[in-house]
């Protein structure tokens, strides 16, 4: 009977078993070196990006990385001033999303809540509160929402002024191979402001686009707006 058995347990290795763990391994090596997507739990980022967006990484934006390790094999860039990108925090290790703020040599500073680049405040002016509103519905009572000018790039930040946040720090010089990193919801973000400066082989890639969306708040349902939106 045993015998019989082998040839069955051949057929069924050779024919399912190990085509179908080459197809994971190709998968999860994809994931780990290319490209992936990431479900997000927190609002960190509000309101560009929302809990239950689910985001493209391009793992490709500015290295070649050896699947599975943070060894880089090639560089073609870095990460630039207002790039969302995926990292691990140095206080936990946890992955995160986060946006690039300060950049290798870049001093850094915050007064009030605003942002100052080596030495230059950033420019702040009036959020579009329809969109904001759109995006967020009754979570945007109370808050306050401005467009920031980091550096040419524009984008919606959050502010809370019930929250007792750390809204003064700085300057301060980021060294070689570090980034300073905020969170769009500036008042509710876990940052560099806590955590510190992110190294440069702590950043796994740039999250470019939500790729679905889903209101865990209202029954799971599909935000069709935010669907293969791209990230500002």
């Amino acid at each position: 009977m045993i015998d019989r058995l082998h040839p069955v347990l051949r057929n069924i290795t050779r024919g399912w078993i190990l085509p179908l763990g080459l197809v994971l391994l190709g998968a999860t090596t994809f994931r780990s070196a290319v490209a992936d997507w990431n479900d997000v739990p927190s609002g960190s980022m509000k309101p560009t990006i929302l809990i239950g967006d689910r985001i493209f990484v391009n793992k490709l934006a500015y290295d070649l990385k050896v699947p599975f390790t943070r060894t880089r094999v090639a560089t073609w860039g870095h990460p630039e001033r207002g790039d969302i990108v995926i990292c691990w925090s140095p206080a936990d290790g946890k992955r995160l999303v986060k946006r690039v703020v300060g950049l290798p040599g870049d001093t850094v500073a915050l007064q009030e809540g605003r942002l100052s680049i080596n030495g230059r405040e950033l420019s702040y002016a009036a959020a579009d509160q329809e969109a904001v509103d759109q995006a967020l519905g009754a979570e945007a009572r109370g808050k306050v929402f401005l467009t920031e000018d980091l550096t040419g790039r524009r984008h919606t930040v959050a502010f809370s002024p019930e929250v007792a946040a750390i809204r003064n720090f700085g300057p301060l010089v980021l060294p070689d191979g570090k980034y300073f990193m905020m969170g769009d919801n500036r008042d509710r973000s876990g940052d560099s402001r806590i955590f510190g400066f992110v190294d440069r082989s702590a950043i796994a890639g740039e999250a470019t686009a939500v790729a679905i969306s889903l209101n865990y708040e209202n029954h799971y349902l599909p935000r069709w707006s935010r669907f293969f939106s791209k990230l500002q």
